[in-house]
């Protein structure tokens, strides 16, 4: 089968909560996102240092969720935010009180990275990208290496 060819135009995860404007509140404060939309039941949120980085914020009891998804909040879900100084950002998430499900470290995979959570059990993963280890290079597509 061939792939279908979709001109994508955009691309953002819609968290769904009870707290809109709380949890909008925690990624402007945290990880510098600015509100473009703001609505009781919805916020659609951009990063004040990329236009193309977006998220959304909906109440998940609004009647534009489809029934069989309506009320339902997030779970199992985990959401990469690559940061130029990962390091920098625990620091800041630590001073300001967030948990840290997974400590700062490095991976032989490629990253240094920590987790924490938003409001909702979300979890966040903050990425630098370092070198892999040669064992993680090779599987690699030479063009997704750091530099």
């Amino acid at each position: 089968m061939e792939p279908a060819t979709v001109k994508t135009t955009s691309f953002y995860p819609v968290i769904m909560t009870s707290d809109v404007p709380g949890t909008a509140s925690f990624y402007a404060t945290h990880f510098g996102f600015r509100p473009l939309f703001t609505a009781d039941w919805y916020v659609h949120l951009q990063s004040h240092t990329d236009a193309s980085v977006n998220l959304a914020i909906l109440d998940a009891s609004h009647d534009t969720i489809p029934e069989a998804g309506r009320g339902k909040t997030a779970a199992g879900l985990l959401l990469n935010f690559e940061v130029e100084d990962v390091d920098a950002v625990h620091a800041r998430i630590q001073r300001a009180g967030l948990p840290i499900l997974l400590p700062l470290r490095d991976e032989a995979f490629g990253q240094r990275h920590f987790i924490t959570a938003d409001p909702n059990g979300v979890m966040l993963d903050i990425i630098t990208p370092i070198a892999p280890s040669a064992e993680f290079a090779a599987q690699y597509d030479a063009g997704a290496l750091p530099g």
